[in-house]
């Protein structure tokens, strides 16, 4: 056993360890939140969730598992604890694996590379093994900085960058004393290979090869629904995201959706989607210039009428098993972010965008809400837990 008492150390967004008890309470509320959970126990539906241990991905695997009583696979890619603690992301999935014994869930979680066919293989002999031999559902929310093709070897990096002119728009950082700052930062424009080598970690060919991977295995049930997690965002935040590399990586993600809902629905009568979720802090999210500040004047104007990942995902899940309507936009996207783009709510952020400055961004911007967001990413910042006690940091993995 190792105890230690473990302290927020960070280096601006991003936090050096994390807390056991604060990430594991963290997902005790997460399912807490869920309405109209179901019975435990049963033979639910199988999923399989790529990227389920953080972000939109973990709450796809608590929505499921509370709202549609699912069973199956979890996929993410998490360091253990040694010198520091684990990354918060292995101790929400030890969290989330206990919840689902509880509940009397079957679900497997498998620590490695998504992108590679090994975990496909992997995932493939438990489906056949443990699960019957069938999917009914894959929710893919993959977000990382670089992908190995497994066909050449090649490593492709993915980058945050304009396309076109470079990119100013306003963000806001913290100092050492956590005084909030507004500043202009300005991003260099795309170059040589950057949008290709984007596309090719963050796109949807790795979606597509797991889908294919797993159907030439006859591995996918009859009305088989897949979705891929996506963003669009606010104007004023589309210079450095949706009109750069990432907005076409999405765009690709997009365009591979209409591709699979075609093949699976000739098929298999199944169906594939984007879902366009709506902002929210996130590890990766946080990484992106002005989304900080973007996302602090979307709460100051909404507060608590904004809808967490959590709501979003059980609507998701509504949707896809047919608890409601599968309702698509005119690109076929199933859209969870209308609250956020509605013209009413752009309109009163833009004027706060405007007025931000690093005097008056405290009155516009509801900042104890985003240090407290970042925080608990972590598992800090966390009510009920005592962050003076020593905790133990060897978490294993869920067998």
């Amino acid at each position: 056993m190792s105890e230690r008492v473990i302290a927020p150390k960070n280096r601006g967004f991003l936090f050096l360890d994390s807390h056991p008890s604060g990430c594991a309470r963290l997902v005790d509320e997460m399912w807490r939140s869920v309405p109209d959970p179901v019975a435990a126990g049963g033979e639910g539906p199988v999923a399989l969730i790529i990227g389920s241990s953080a972000g939109y991905g973990l709450a796809a695997t608590i929505a499921g598992l509370a709202r549609v009583g699912i069973r199956g696979i979890g996929v993410c890619f998490e360091k253990a604890p040694g010198r520091r603690t684990g990354t918060a992301g292995w101790y929400r999935t030890a969290a989330a694996a206990r919840l689902a014994r509880q509940h009397g869930r079957d679900m497997v979680f498998l620590n490695g590379d998504a992108f590679s066919d090994t975990m496909k293989e992997q995932v493939a002999g438990l489906l056949a093994e443990r699960f019957g031999g069938r999917l009914d559902f894959l929710i893919y929310s993959v977000a990382a900085p670089r992908r190995t093709d497994p066909d050449n070897g090649h490593v492709y990096a993915s980058v945050l960058k304009p396309i076109g002119p470079p990119s100013t728009t306003r963000t806001l950082v913290f100092d050492d004393h956590g005084v909030p700052e507004v500043k202009d930062v300005t991003t260099s424009p795309a170059e040589g290979d950057d949008i290709e080598q984007t596309v090719a970690v963050m796109g949807g060919t790795d979606w597509k090869r797991w889908i294919t991977y797993l159907g030439d295995r006859s591995l996918l049930a009859e009305g088989f629904a897949t979705a891929a997690l996506s963003y669009i965002g606010s104007p004023l935040t589309a210079g450095i995201y949706r009109q750069g590399t990432i907005g076409a990586a999405k765009s690709h993600l997009e365009s591979t959706a209409r591709v699979l809902d075609e093949r699976l629905g000739r098929t298999l009568g199944g169906r594939a989607v984007t879902s366009v979720n709506a902002a929210a802090v996130t590890q990766s999210s946080t990484a992106i210039p002005g989304i900080a500040l973007y996302v602090g004047l979307l709460r100051g104007v909404l507060g608590d009428t904004m809808v967490s990942p959590t709501g979003q995902l059980v609507e998701l899940w509504d949707q896809l098993t047919g608890a409601a309507p599968l309702v698509l936009d005119e690109e076929s996207r199933v859209r969870l972010d209308t609250w956020e783009l509605d013209p009413a709510v752009q309109r009163a952020v833009a004027e706060r965008w405007g007025a931000a400055t690093s005097d008056t961004v405290a009155e516009l911007a509801d900042l104890d809400w985003f240090s407290d967001e970042v925080r608990r990413l972590y598992g800090f910042s966390v009510p009920g837990i005592d962050y003076t006690a020593a905790v133990d940091t060897e978490v294993p993995w869920p067998s």
